[in-house]
């Protein structure tokens, strides 16, 4: 192997998330706008050269690769995408191949991608209640998304279930949740708002719901016990002495977890970000496409001697500190 990605922070990059498409059949409000200007196709990377830059960066020592989107699983052909992926799983080259859905097509595909190799899948659910899910999505069916939930786990899937922390919105359903969670053998991982994209009619100081209150309350009925896990991502876990299952918490804004930060982002127009909370972004795209460009690995290089030490997220002055323009559709989350 060539020698692996190390950040001026002497941090190993071994984690990568590509966004495949920008495109979502919901619209949720934390996300995206209601309306919005999608790329031309002429300006994504093909399939072809998705493969071509995720390929480069596993023989640079990423092990894992997480597909996002948008909703990945609504661009066309993209399981030619997975099935490449999957010669790397069987040479040992990558550890995991997984995506985070918002669940709509997964009745449509849960059986090839566990047979392509996908062990685990995240699926985006903030709320259990059908006309909430409706209001929070814009554009979302729940009983579509629970029948992806059914096919996922029929074909043998781990599920995780990833619930923003909306307040206001599902404080109330915090044990609903964690109860139906537990009933199905599901983990769940609770994120705070991020300050991404101008959505037009949100107000982000509105939306945030801190975890650390969320936390307290889960302690008000569970025994919880940290866990020294890791998954390769940013959330941290704690078990439910009553249920024995696993809780996460992404804490971005309340606890910054930029210290162990082994990941970028690559978008699916060849922009790689080296940090979600950041402006700075390499282009890849010429590599892939100018024969005069900057071979692959050495812009990539180049890339990830720019990573910074962390974002700047911060809601604690009552401002949105630090808020990224780009909707987090695009980078992929």
């Amino acid at each position: 192997m060539n020698t692996p990605l190390i950040d001026p922070f002497q941090r190993a990059v071994t984690y990568l998330r590509v966004s495949v498409t920008d495109r979502c059949d919901f619209r949720c409000t934390y996300c995206m706008s209601e309306n919005m200007t999608f790329l031309p196709k002429r300006e994504l990377l093909t399939l072809e050269e998705l493969d071509t830059v995720s390929t480069a960066f596993i023989s640079l020592g990423v092990r894992k690769l997480r597909i996002t989107g948008g909703e990945p699983l609504v661009r066309r052909n993209i399981l030619t995408y997975f099935q490449g992926m999957a010669r790397h799983l069987e040479s040992g080259a990558l550890d995991e191949l997984t995506l985070t859905t918002n669940g709509s097509q997964l009745h449509r595909f849960a059986g090839e991608l566990a047979s392509i190799g996908v062990r685990r899948v995240n699926i985006s659910l903030d709320t259990l209640d059908e006309t909430k899910f409706a209001k929070i999505t814009r554009w979302g069916r729940l009983p579509q998304v629970l029948r992806g939930i059914d096919a996922a786990q029929e074909a043998g899937l781990r599920v995780k279930i990833n619930a923003v922390a909306l307040k206001g919105f599902n404080e109330d359903e915090l044990f609903p949740l964690v109860e139906w969670c537990a009933s199905r053998d599901m983990d769940l991982t609770f994120i705070e708002v991020m300050p991404m994209g101008d959505l037009g009619n949100e107000d982000r100081l509105d939306q945030y719901w801190p975890l650390s209150d969320l936390r307290a309350r889960l302690r008000e009925r569970y025994s919880l016990t940290d866990l020294a896990e890791r998954t390769g991502g940013p959330a941290r876990y704690v078990q439910l002495g009553e249920t024995g299952q696993k809780i996460g918490f992404i804490t971005p804004l309340t606890h910054n977890f930029c210290e162990s930060c082994n990941r970028v982002r690559l978008t699916c127009t060849g922009d790689l970000y080296m940090c979600l909370g950041q402006e700075d972004r390499a282009d890849l795209r010429p590599s892939l496409r100018e024969p005069t460009a900057p071979p692959l690995e050495d812009a990539i290089r180049a890339a990830i001697r720019l990573k910074p030490k962390g974002h700047d997220f911060d809601y604690s002055r009552q401002e949105v500190a630090g808020q990224m323009p780009r909707h987090m559709s695009h980078t992929g989350g």
